[in-house]
Formats: structure tokens, sequence, C-alpha cells
């Protein structure tokens, strides 16, 4: 072991003695990245044995300023790495700490699939499922708005929370999505076209959870509306106190008060609808990425996919933002114009988070047309996220935001879900 790579870990383990991240004393097995220039960046000089494997500059769409639904094309750069999966927990800090987002990169199986999405994230502007994003189903969404419940979310999201932490390799993660699996099927019970399942992993333990209604009359065509069950904080190890109120117990109380609603108005609809909290998202979005390509492989029929992370801190005064980039332009549109048709009272912005900020990239790199509704803007989210303090405290207590990204997703569901 050479002095670059002892100094490296002095300088980690005393981190670990401040709760952050530490690298273990022996390698780990190597992983397969793809990550944005500036997370890069921040490992890069660290990171001995690293290897890019590849780069390319993805165009993107952003807003000429923050806030503003005018776009404007920029270039992002990603590269493909190869690198010891030990340094993975330090790319995740220090994303989360100086560049302030999180996510920022996405573990895959093998160079071979690092390299394929890499190459596809050049070619997703339009998916090969493009459906008609008409708003014509006020019949069926308007009714089932007011049954959506804020103080049910707020228990939903208290409970996850309870959980010591939701790490995906740990006994309180599998805990938590045997939980979530047994309350799903309890809100489902007598309703056939309602499907409850556990997706299990290779890797880890934390399987993800999904819910799945069955179309009635177009079944092949799926709506996905996501969320991940994992949370994380400090050093991750197995008896950490990681909460993750709103990263992300809300957005998975928001799909459950919608399944809730859609099971109590015996609602079917025409397309296939899926609920899917995701394992593993913290550290490299791999329960969706297992997920997103599987589906990939098997051809499925993907309408759109919505996904819901942190729904519950209001940072600014804007109700709703729209991240524009690594999503679709044309379903951000169509999240958009559901807002002011359903919500008209929310204010709604527009905004980048950078690459692989959340669940929704595994999606837009695997071709299908994905979206990223947010509670604030990048520059004021919910700065407690990641330690032990991401409780329901930080948002007063109550659900009242975590609301109307419930009612944005309850009527991204019911519109798309009919076609």
């Amino acid at each position: 072991m050479n002095t670059t790579r002892k100094l490296a870990q002095a300088a980690l383990c005393a981190f670990a003695l401040s709760a952050l991240p530490a690298l273990p004393a022996l390698a780990a097995e190597t992983a397969w990245i793809t990550v944005g220039d500036g997370a890069w960046r921040l490992l890069a000089p660290q990171a001995e044995g690293a290897r890019v494997l590849s780069t390319r500059d993805v165009a993107v769409n952003v807003p000429v300023q923050r806030g503003s639904p005018a776009l404007t094309q920029a270039h992002e750069r990603v590269h493909a790495v190869q690198l010891d999966a030990d340094w993975l927990p330090l790319l995740s800090h220090e994303v989360h700490e100086k560049l302030r987002r999180c996510g920022g990169f996405v573990r895959h199986e093998s160079a071979a699939e690092a390299l394929a999405v890499l190459h596809r994230l050049q070619g997703t502007a339009t998916p090969a499922l493009a459906p008609s994003y008409t708003l014509d189903d006020a019949a069926q969404v308007t009714p089932m708005l007011p049954l959506l419940q804020e103080s049910r979310i707020l228990s939903t999201i208290q409970t996850l929370s309870d959980f010591q932490n939701r790490l995906y390799n740990s006994a309180h993660g599998v805990a938590a999505s045997d939980w979530l699996f047994q309350h799903w099927k309890q809100l489902s019970a007598g309703r056939s076209w309602m499907r409850v399942s556990q997706v299990a992993h290779a890797g880890w333990p934390q399987k993800s959870v999904k819910l799945r209604i069955a179309g009635n009359g177009n079944a092949a065509e799926t709506v996905v509306l996501g969320a991940h069950l994992d949370s994380i904080s400090g050093n991750a190890s197995a008896e950490v106190r990681a909460p993750g109120a709103d990263d992300d117990a809300s957005g998975v109380a928001a799909l459950t008060e919608i399944i809730r609603v859609m099971a109590d108005s015996s609602y079917r609809p025409r397309r296939s609808i899926e609920f899917i909290a995701y394992a593993a998202e913290e550290v490299g979005l791999r329960g969706s990425q297992q997920i997103a390509k599987q589906y990939q492989r098997q051809a499925k029929p993907v309408v759109g996919v919505l996904q819901l992370d942190m729904t519950a801190f209001q940072g600014d005064l804007t109700d709703l933002w729209i991240f524009t980039d690594f999503t679709n332009a044309a379903q951000n549109q169509f999240v958009a114009e559901l807002a002011a048709s359903y919500l008209p009272q929310l204010s709604v912005g527009y905004d980048r988070c950078g690459y692989a900020c959340s669940d929704h990239a595994s999606w837009t790199g695997r071709g299908f047309a994905a979206s990223f509704p947010f509670e604030s803007s990048d520059a004021t989210y919910n700065r407690a996220i990641h330690t032990d303090r991401d409780t329901t405290a930080t948002f007063g207590n109550q659900a009242l935001h975590a609301l109307k990204f419930t009612q944005l997703g309850l009527a991204y569901a019911v519109e798309l879900g009919s076609d």
C-alpha cells in the first residue's frame, strides 16, 4: 500500500470519528459507475486506481434562470468510471456536503452496462413510447383528490422514520421493507386487480416493494410512480440513526396514500399502474437500476415514470419545483399542466439538480420518459437529510407540503393511466 493510499485512509478514519463515511481498511470489490463531472472532480484526486472508461457531454434542458419555465440547452459531462467500491461512501458524502445535492452517481453491474447507459444518455430525448398528454379524465381525478389525507401521510412518514434506519444492507432496512409490504397488502386487500410483491435484489438484503394495479383494457402499458425506501446517515453503520423522514419516507408516504384512496375508490385504470418503493437508492440508485434494466430487457411498454423523492420540506415560497435536466421535456410539461389544472392555487418553478440526483435517472438512462417534481429549488432543499436530524420536526410535524405532491401524483397516475 503506497503513501497516497495510507494518507487517504488516515483522513477517512478521521471522518469516521465525526460520523462521516469512512473507507474500510481493505479494498472492496470493483465497482462501475456513471458519474457527473462535478462529483467526479471531488473524488478523482483521492480515488487511487480509479479509471475513466469513457466520457460524454450530454445535452440537458435547464432554466434560463432558476424558477423560469423558459429553458435553454446546456451540456453536462458524465463519465463511466471503474474504481474500488470502498470509495463510494466518500463520494456520496462529498456530493452532499460540497455540491449541496444528492446522489451524483449511478452504480452499475459491469463496465459494459455503465458504457451502454452513458451512450444511451445521448439518445433519450424521444422515448419509444410517447403517449397523449391531453387532460381528459377530470371526472375520475377530481372526486379522489379530497380523499387524500394529510394526517395519514404524516402517520406513514412517522412510522417509517421510527425505524432505527432503513439502510439497504441492515436488518432495519429489511424490516422496513417487510412492514411496507404488509401495509400495502392491507390497503389493497379484497381488490383482485391489485397485487403487492417484494423485489429481491442481487447484492444486498433489503427488497424493493411494488404494488401493481392491473389495467382494464390496455394492461400491457404501464405507468410507474416511485420513491425510495432506504435512508442513510453518517458512516452508514448498521446501528446508525437515520430516520429519513423527508428523504424519502415522505415520497413513500405519498405513494401509500394514493394507493389507499385508489383502493377505497375501487379505481380501475385502463393502463396498468405500478407504485415502487426502491431499495438502495442512497448508494448509487441500485434498486431502481436493476428494475429499470429488467423492464428494458423485457421491452416492457412503460408510458411514463414519476419520481417522488423529498416532498415534505418547503424551502421557499414556490410550491412545486420541476427538475428539467435528465428528465423528459414533454412529460415535464404534462406535469406542469396537471398542477395548473388540478392544483391551480400552487406555484410551479423550474430548476436543475445534476446527474443522478434520484431514481428518475435510472429510467432516463434506459430510455424511458421520467419526471422529478421536488419540494424546493436545488438551493433551498432540506439540509437535515443524511443526518439523524431528518425527522418530522424539520417540516413542523405536519405533511401539508407533502400533500401537494400526493395530489399531483394521483392526478398523474389517473390521467396517464387512462389512454
